[in-house]
């Protein structure tokens, strides 16, 4: 075991996976020799040579592109897209291409591609630089969308993402690049992908989130009153969604509170509501409640933080949904 990062983490997976299988390549803006810009590849092309970890022209179409034509072609390629801001030059690859292949050809191509995002607020970077825009991406039939929230579940989902047949769009949260440290194994592991984590059992009220809200939540939780026995599920998987383990939940707790970054109107947990209500419109006890980021573009510097769901307006929605 080694107490790692985050972005630690993600490191020792890229290069245990490099090691395993030569077909693995890294490409992107700056991941080369200084290792990009949150220095998640850093010592990696050293190690492994810049034919493996190479620099690319600011072109994020560009490198979509090629990472579609390397994957065709056999390779395990693995791009970064320096901030999430940047996906949209790349979405007619992603969603249009990499994400229809193995329709489009009816199996016989398939896309094993793994697209590294940093994603979400809190770190004080400008416009387009803080946004979390998994919502889109999960309305794309043919991506798989992921989002760890600790260092020992993003080695394993990682490594199960490069593995993967099918593109991955492996979302980053950089607020917690380097905030938590945790025991992660040093040997080869996977996580399935589509499969949420139970971080605390409840049987009161059920809060579901993902990425860096997971703590946040956390905070919520330990300024509850005493006798409220609250339900933690980190999704670490946006999708597939894990329907069975949420629903399982709310059926027990009978309330239900989701957390998220982004946006609240068309946010997942729009999505996440209605399949509760489909499953579990007996069990409920109150309304599902939404606590996220307002309808606005994310504020600069000085109102960012009021922008992001903190710990009180999460109290906030907990103890409202638990006195309904």
């Amino acid at each position: 075991m080694a107490n790692l990062t985050l972005v630690q983490a993600i490191n020792l997976a890229l290069a245990q996976e490099m090691e395993r299988d030569d077909r693995v390549v890294l490409l992107g803006e700056d991941v080369g020799i200084n290792g990009g810009v949150f220095r998640v590849t850093d010592g990696l092309a050293a190690r492994f040579g810049e034919q493996r970890v190479q620099n690319t022209p600011l072109d994020e179409s560009g490198i979509i592109g090629v990472s579609i034509g390397l994957a065709m072609a056999g390779m395990r390629p693995v791009p970064e897209i320096q901030f999430e801001g940047f996906l949209g030059p790349a979405y007619d690859q992603i969603v249009n291409h990499a994400a229809r292949f193995r329709n489009r050809t009816r199996g016989a191509i398939t896309i094993p591609l793994t697209i590294r995002v940093p994603v979400g607020g809190g770190i004080h970077a400008p416009e387009l630089h803080s946004d979390s825009p998994e919502a889109i991406y999960t309305h794309s039939p043919g991506l798989k969308v992921v989002m760890p929230s600790t260092p020992r579940d993003a080695k394993g989902l990682l490594i199960a993402a490069i593995r993967d047949p099918d593109p991955v769009l492996f979302f980053e949260p950089k607020r917690v690049y380097r905030a938590y440290r945790e025991e992660v194994p040093e040997d080869d592991y996977t996580i399935p992908i589509g499969k949420a984590k139970v971080v605390n059992e409840g049987d009161d009220i059920t809060v579901i989130t993902w990425g860096a809200s997971v703590f946040q939540c956390l905070e919520a939780m330990d300024a509850l009153p005493e006798d409220v026995s609250l339900e933690l599920i980190d999704l670490r998987t946006i999708d597939p969604i894990d329907t069975d383990t949420i629903a399982a939940s709310v059926e027990k707790t009978g309330r239900c509170v989701i957390v998220h970054e982004a946006p609240v109107t068309c946010g997942l947990g729009a999505e996440i509501s209605s399949r509760i209500q489909e499953r579990c419109f007996l069990n409920l006890e109150a309304p599902v409640q939404r606590v996220g980021g307002f309808d606005t573009v994310m504020p600069y510097y000085k109102l960012e933080l009021d922008y992001l769901p903190d710990a009180q307006r999460i109290g906030k929605g907990i103890m409202e949904c638990l006195a309904y």
